[in-house]
């Protein structure tokens, strides 16, 4: 049986969008899944009565307290812990739930992963990937887009490892190319950082590297599965991209490679290099993106990428 826990009050339209995401998911989730909603157990069920309509298959953990998207997070963990996204931890922690997963406050959840689960140990630093659309295949990962701003070059190298997996047995890349954002394609390019990361990527045999890529190597050249870059610049690239898809609507273009830049479809991203599984989604996410963040963790669970990435560290 696999238990995913469910922030209910995380979100700018909480708890309304997370429970119809929930209710779409159960159409495509196995018998062996349960949802254990956490969050105000009156406006959850409140929720279902008004709709004549509930899951199959969840469970409630009653949370009187949320952490909202203005709280500071640090004191925000401390001073509410009868909050969803604290015991949404707690749980994942006592090892009650398989997975977390929440469109609340990403300080909160960061401050949440530290201060519980914490860092695999040999991992310098965390990372979320996010999914950049290509028209040779699905899609490309990027990471790090937004943990950690500045990155050396041994955080840049891990990357590397953290993003193959996640490529390999979640997205089933068999052999995931890895690539670095640079300035250009020669190794000699690039600032100090790019072009030390360069020279520890290049013989590494814990994935397969196969150089530098430029800012327009995204979306129209198949040129690497993963792409490693610091947070700064890759949150840059990935509000880029979400812009590029807002102004397509905006000038009324439809297209079925246009709409796959549309963030819903994705629902989430995993926090890789933790001990334990943990999902963060956009604060807008609405049903759409609820119920793709669950099926997401579905597959992360199965995937059993944590133990993958324990194992990658145990030196």
């Amino acid at each position: 049986m696999i238990r995913i826990g469910l922030d209910v009050m995380g979100g700018d339209f909480a708890p309304n969008a997370v429970l119809g995401g929930v209710i779409a998911a159960q159409k495509d989730l196995p018998d062996d899944v349960t949802i254990v909603l956490i969050g105000d157990e009156n406006a959850i069920e409140h929720y279902f009565d008004e709709r004549n309509e509930r899951p199959a298959r969840y469970e409630v953990v009653h949370s009187p307290e949320t952490i909202e998207m203005g709280d500071h997070p640090t004191k925000a963990f401390t001073k509410k812990p009868r909050s969803s996204i604290v015991m949404g931890f707690r749980l994942l922690e006592e090892g009650r739930i398989d997975a977390f997963a929440s469109a609340g406050n990403t300080g909160a959840m960061l401050v949440g992963t530290t201060m519980t689960i914490k860092t695999i140990p040999g991992v310098i630093r965390p990372t979320i990937a996010a999914t950049i659309p290509n028209i040779h295949t699905d899609q490309t990962i990027l990471l790090d887009v937004g943990i950690t701003p500045d990155s050396k070059p041994d955080v840049l190298y891990q990357y590397g490892i953290l993003g193959s997996l996640y490529a390999k047995y979640v997205f089933k890349i068999e052999d995931p190319r890895v690539a670095l954002l640079n300035i250009g394609e020669e190794p000699a390019k690039g600032n100090l950082v790019t072009k030390s990361a360069y020279e520890l990527m290049k013989d590494s045999r814990q994935f397969h590297f196969v150089g530098n890529v430029e800012g327009n190597d995204f979306f129209v050249r198949d040129k690497a599965d993963v792409v490693v870059c610091d947070g700064f610049v890759g949150n840059i690239v990935l509000k880029e991209a979400e812009a590029l898809y807002s102004l397509a609507k905006a000038r009324g273009i439809h297209d079925p490679f246009i709409e796959r830049f549309n963030f819903e479809n994705y629902g989430g991203t995993p926090i890789l290099g933790i001990n334990g599984n943990v999902i963060i989604a956009h604060g807008i996410s609405n049903e759409k993106a609820i119920k793709n963040m669950l099926l997401l963790t579905l597959e992360i669970v199965k995937a059993g990428l944590t133990e993958k990435i324990l194992k990658a560290f145990e030196y």
